[in-house]
């Protein structure tokens, strides 16, 4: 009696289990979203000595090595692997971006994609997405991410925030925000995202503008909307590019020489001064700015502030707002692709 109970019992149990799977199999197999994962390199991607957090190789693992390390991702969504590149994020180029920038406007235009994935070193990442918010053309959620640990290091941080990444990019409350940049549970917007530390885990932030939102469980909270110009409202076309204007960056400090400047200007479609305190520098400096016929643009290198017009040491130049000068300089390339660009007023919507 108790055998023959058992074994009701076990049958019921398998043919309940065998229910289950095929309902789950079924869900995943139409119902759950589609993410594109556009893998560039980087230390998510990095290989090295076991347990050791320096002294490793990125961009060693390719798309799908990647995602073989993160199963529970099948749970979220449908992926899709692209390899656009697999480089150490000091080695992107504008061609690069250009390619990431036109694949996901293309592919946004499947109405099965729900959202795309970047991951990417951490050393340019925020230049990589400042400027993808201002040339993708699409409402759908593009994340990007990283690690500040490679894959065989203890407590690797890149499978959690590829995890994260996806779950954010499945989002519908991802939608129309720009931009944005998972990393350690938290959302930031592509305009304000930097790297702020050499080397920890939380080296991903955005400074005094501070997250819009954070991951929990694989719950997405969004409770900022970007206010600046980005995505479908921006007025920059990538499709139609096939490189970018050369902007330079000047770093102002004690004794800075200005002959530095006199030949970065000559070799530059624009510049970008990273000035001291609220965009300043010397007397020589200024001399040889006001000089000049190619645009120029004054940023800080200081990590929080903004930078008025009206404020600003010499009048043909242009404020960066708060936009740091890497960023800066991205803004006056893209300007510089258009006819008569009214740098200040792009300054101050972007």
């Amino acid at each position: 009696m108790i055998f023959v109970f058992a074994t009701l019992v076990g049958i019921y149990l398998m043919v309940h289990s065998l229910i289950f799977q095929a309902h789950a199999e079924g869900d995943n197999d139409s119902e759950k979203p589609r993410v594109v994962i556009l893998a560039t390199g980087g230390t998510i991607a990095g290989v090295g000595e076991i347990g050791k957090t320096a002294g490793y190789a990125p961009g060693s693992l390719t798309a799908e090595e990647l995602i073989s390390e993160v199963p529970l991702l099948e749970r979220i969504a449908r992926i899709d692997t692209v390899q656009i590149c697999n480089v150490n994020s000091d080695d992107i180029t504008a061609k690069i971006w250009l390619e990431l920038a036109n694949t996901i406007n293309r592919m946004a235009k499947d109405p099965d994609v729900t959202g795309f994935v970047i991951t990417h070193g951490t050393d340019t990442l925020e230049e990589t997405a400042y400027f993808l918010n201002l040339t993708v053309k699409t409402e759908k959620p593009v994340v990007i991410t990283g690690s500040m640990r490679p894959s065989t290091s203890i407590s690797a941080d890149g499978p959690m925030n590829l995890y994260q990444a996806v779950c954010v990019a499945s989002a519908p409350v991802a939608r129309g925000k720009g931009v944005l940049a998972v990393f350690s549970d938290r959302i930031y917007s592509a305009r304000t995202v930097a790297k702020t530390s050499t080397y920890h885990v939380t080296a991903i932030a955005a400074g005094e503008m501070g997250a819009i939102g954070m991951v929990r469980d694989g719950a997405v909270f969004i409770y900022e909307m970007p206010a600046k110009r980005h995505t479908l409202q921006t007025e920059f076309d990538a499709s139609s590019l096939y490189a970018l204007p050369k902007v330079s960056i000047l770093y102002f400090y004690v004794d800075a020489d200005v002959e530095l400047l006199r030949f970065a200007a000559a070799h530059s479609d624009g510049l970008v001064i990273a000035g001291a305190g609220a965009g300043e520098f010397s007397q020589s400096f200024k001399s040889t700015i006001e000089s000049l016929v190619i645009p120029v643009v004054i940023s800080s290198r200081i990590d929080d502030g903004v930078i008025t017009q009206d404020n600003l040491l010499c009048k043909n130049t242009v404020a960066a707002d708060n936009l740091s000068p890497q960023k800066a300089a991205i803004l006056l390339k893209l300007a510089l692709t258009l006819e008569d660009a009214d740098l200040v007023r792009m300054f101050g919507e972007y």
